[in-house]
């Protein structure tokens, strides 16, 4: 019977005289003179194996070996096994570009990258997607609660809906088309088509030219569209309750992970807590922070916009006064915000972005909805009717009042567990040098 290393503890305390069979990869070899200690990985973690011969092994070999299960305080998770048995499945070369149980600290993000799946074998590194798979888990399983249905649509499109900019073109047979920067007109169709609630889990490409610890062409998309809403804040509201739900699930499921990278998430109490400011309220925090930390060392740099720097100033306003890493900014001016955003006064939306940790993860909104109003806007935003109307379509025969956002899954990921760089928290990340593995 295989063991995993998370049930060794529990074998030895009710079978120790029943021979187990454990499975994994040598992860580091320790000679004691008369005993041999290897610990052994698997998918949950680690165990130590007790030989009494020297076993001739390479670091990250794939072995099966059986033996009896014992209680040792003294070893990892507080037990072991006396093995009996030996077998070598695949022997691991000698050349290990670095050192699998090495301190990921001490290693480089480029060397961790290019060496993708040998660093995805270190425990702190693979830590990063198990809080991430939990991420997408909980997603899922709220919006599910609420009534949501979960759709999969096309990546290849013909245009972007915000006019065609930042896209990657792609051979489809004897034309052209785009890889899809959103889901979003075909998350639109199925609110107006009657489902009313829907989501997505799915890539999304933007053809920018960053290249930013913030940044990457290729990422992965938590999209939300909900009809009959009245304004931004129904969205707001909904991601409190969402973003609580992974957290809370995030600190249930992934407490070893979270304490791998010394993380935490916020409770749901700080969550409840997170404010709701404007942007011009949120121009104006940020300039007094700059001028809070600026005090004695000159004059403080102007802020004009809602920059990485005007985001981490933001979220230690929020941080400081109100108990919440989490802010929410809306009613943006009209002129940073695309066409379909549903218009608030004279020149404000219904749109917001959440910043969490000093990082914009969302940004969403309610859309317009009527067809003449759509058609009517377009020229203001240097766009033409007859280039849409596959989108205006969508409109013309009835669309209830809605809205959506999408959360940056890497992002959300890279700020949970305090990463550097949001390549990071992409298994295979696209940039635009790197393209492998």
């Amino acid at each position: 019977m295989r063991i995993l290393a998370s049930e060794l503890v529990n074998a030895a305390k009710a079978s120790p005289d029943t021979e187990i069979e454990a499975l994994g990869w040598v992860h580091r070899i320790r000679d004691m003179g008369g005993v041999n200690f290897v610990i052994l990985r698997d998918r949950s973690g680690v165990m130590q194996l007790v030989l009494n011969e020297k076993p001739d092994l390479n670091l990250e070999t794939v072995v099966r070996v059986k033996g009896f299960p014992a209680l040792n305080e003294k070893a990892p998770g507080g037990a072991e096994i006396r093995v009996s048995s030996l077998e070598v499945l695949s022997r691991a070369g000698a050349d290990l570009p670095f050192q699998v149980n090495a301190d990921v600290s001490k290693i480089g993000l480029e060397a961790i990258l290019d060496n993708r799946s040998l660093s995805l074998r270190n425990p702190k590194i693979r830590s990063i997607f198990k809080v991430q798979s939990t991420i997408i888990e909980a997603f899922s399983a709220y919006l599910r609660g609420k009534d949501f249905t979960e759709i999969k649509s096309s990546k290849l499109v013909n245009s972007a809906t915000e006019g065609g900019a930042g896209l990657f073109e792609v051979e489809y047979f004897d034309r052209k088309l785009c890889l899809a920067q959103s889901p979003q007109a075909y998350k639109q169709t199925m609110v107006a088509a009657g489902l009313e609630r829907v989501f997505e889990v799915a890539p999304a490409y933007r053809a920018e030219k960053h290249d930013t610890p913030r940044h990457l062409n290729e990422y992965v998309s938590l999209d939300i569209e909900m009809g009959f809403i009245e304004s931004e804040i129904d969205l707001i509201e909904l991601e409190r309750g969402l973003l609580a739900y992974i957290f809370e699930q995030v600190a249930l499921k992934n407490s070893e992970d979270l304490a791998a990278w010394n993380a935490a998430v916020p409770t749901a109490q700080a969550v409840a807590a997170s404010p709701i400011v404007s942007y011009d309220e949120a121009m104006q925090i940020a300039n007094d922070e700059s001028a809070r930390n600026s005090a004695g060392k000159g004059k403080p740099a102007r802020l004009f916009d809602i920059n990485p720097e005007a985001e981490r100033l933001i979220c230690e306003w929020s941080a400081r006064e109100k108990g919440s890493d989490l802010v929410f900014v809306n009613e943006f001016p009209r002129r940073y915000r695309p066409f379909y955003t549903y218009p608030k006064g004279t020149a404000g939306t219904m749109s917001f972005d959440a910043l969490f940790r000093g990082l914009e993860i969302t940004t969403g909104g309610r859309r317009q909805d009527n067809y003449e109003e759509l058609r009517d806007i377009l020229p203001r935003f240097g766009l033409k009717a007859e280039n849409l109307e596959g989108y205006l379509s969508i409109f013309k025969y009835g669309c209830p009042p809605h809205g959506g956002f999408a959360i940056g899954c890497e992002r959300l990921t890279q700020k949970i567990l305090g990463l550097a760089n949001v390549k990071e928290a992409s298994l295979f990340p696209r940039d635009r040098k790197r393209v492998e593995p």
